[in-house]
């Protein structure tokens, strides 16, 4: 029987993956208060990685504490966060799984009590979801992200990650940058396409010069912000094109918002040839670069995701809720045990008690 092409190795840069399946970025709820890896997320990491998951890309990190967004998540703004984190890659790297922190600043999606600041972002755009008026940054502030960024890469090398991805989407902060509904400055970090895109490009260069050319750099980027006057596709191009100018290295590609009352992830089990809401974006994406492009939206079934690479409309696909219900899913593809995952997208596992599944409790309380 002819291996699925799930399964054949891939190269993001210097780095090889076992086969196409990416956990994508997903928060947990799990850190210490103070954002210290704990020792539920070591349990919850490992047995990602013993699923045979070709890349894991952790919860978005945050760089500064002005980027916190929820509680008890990641923190890599200050080398003390560094023993924690090794212990996490040293658990997945007990296996051929390899890892990647995700980078992220909250901008305006957050809260006072949660960052203990007035939120940051490009411009003083009202954000209806968080309830907060945030405040426009100033000069030293945007380049004090770039360098938090650029450090917290170095952390994550140190810390023995594989890689980092950039958490360009979504409605965060570098996401915000780049939208021209929440970017109204009239200076050269707003405007033009290029001035939006300049906090990202100097973060890459930054990280490209200080943890060196060889460490991989991806990012995880909209689609669309589903708001008027917000980030679409035609951009996404051209930044996806831009970035890889400069040595990205993948491109995970998203959409949504808090404000758009769309995110990242639709609620519902969708029929198969719903699946991957976001692939047609990746392919239109795809067609203009030549790095690896990773795509995702929903995906359950295997022979759907099969038909997204074999097509050649990406490169990997993405999941998150799967694994939060089934950790070894991978394992189970591979072994044809099952075709799709059980996962029923109701999003109740987003738990600020910590991720589990609410069906997989529910039936444990029943049983």
């Amino acid at each position: 029987m002819e291996q699925s092409v799930l399964f054949l190795p891939i190269n993001l840069g210097p780095i090889r993956l076992k086969n196409r399946f990416v956990r994508s970025a997903t928060h947990d709820f799990m850190a210490e208060e103070d954002g210290t890896i704990s020792p539920r997320q070591l349990e919850l990491y490992q047995n990602l990685a013993r699923g045979d998951i070709g890349l894991i890309i952790t919860g978005h990190a945050y760089v500064l504490p002005s980027g916190k967004a929820s509680p008890r998540q990641i923190a890599i703004y200050a080398d003390r966060f560094i023993p924690g984190l090794k212990q996490l890659t040293s658990v997945v790297h007990e296996t051929e799984s390899k890892i990647f922190l995700q980078l992220s600043h909250a901008g305006r999606q957050t809260k006072e009590n949660i960052c203990g600041c007035q939120p940051l972002a490009p411009s003083a755009v009202y954000e209806p979801v968080y309830k907060v008026m945030p405040r426009e940054m100033t000069q030293a502030e945007i380049e004090a992200v770039i360098q938090a960024f650029i450090a917290a890469a170095k952390r994550a090398r140190k810390a023995g990650f594989d890689g980092v991805q950039l958490h360009c989407a979504h409605g965060y902060l570098l996401s915000s940058f780049l939208s021209p509904y929440t970017n109204r400055r009239q200076d050269q970090w707003g405007g033009s396409l290029e001035n939006r895109a300049r906090i990202i490009i100097e973060i890459l260069r930054g990280i490209k010069k200080e943890a060196g050319q060889d460490f991989p750099i991806i990012a995880k980027l909209n689609s669309s912000d589903y708001l008027p006057g917000g980030f679409e596709v035609e951009e996404a191009i051209e930044v996806a094109r831009m970035l890889e100018a400069e040595g990205l290295t993948a491109i995970e590609v998203s959409g949504g918002s808090a404000e758009a009352g769309r995110g990242s992830m639709w609620p519902g089990v969708r029929p198969e040839e719903e699946e991957g809401y976001f692939v047609p974006a990746a392919s239109l994406i795809k067609r203009n670069v030549r790095i690896p492009i990773i795509g995702l939206g929903g995906l359950r079934t295997l022979r759907v995701m099969e038909k997204f690479v074999a097509r050649g409309e990406v490169d990997l696909v993405s999941m998150s809720r799967p694994f939060i219900r089934e950790p070894d899913l991978i394992r189970r593809f591979e072994r044809g045990e099952v075709q799709a995952s059980s996962c029923i997208s109701c999003n109740k596992c987003f738990n600020p008690r910590g991720i589990a599944c609410a069906e997989l409790k529910k039936q444990k309380n029943q049983g």
